[in-house]
């Protein structure tokens, strides 16, 4: 599966910058890539709000590692979680 990597940052309610990368299946919009970004900030106790659309932005194509295609068949998206993250992988 290919996929699409859209590199998303946001700035914590304590001023952090918390970054991830959003991945849909290729030829998602930005659009789903900001919802599903909104709901994981939620997800971790941040507001959505903290995610301006600017700073959601598609970064380059790949192929998917089998656990993200996995992931995406069954949500739709995957969060690959990095800066300032709670769990980052």
């Amino acid at each position: 599966m290919k996929i699409d990597v859209y590199d998303t940052y946001a700035t914590s309610t304590k001023g952090k910058i918390i970054h991830f990368d959003v991945l849909l299946q290729s030829g998602g919009t930005k659009e789903t890539a900001l919802q599903y970004a909104r709901s994981f900030l939620t997800s971790i106790g941040e507001k959505a709000d903290a995610l301006k659309s600017e700073r959601c932005n598609f970064c380059h194509t790949e192929t998917a590692h089998p656990v993200v295609e996995v992931a995406i068949a069954k949500s739709g998206h995957y969060i690959l979680q990095m800066e300032g993250c709670p769990d980052p992988a």
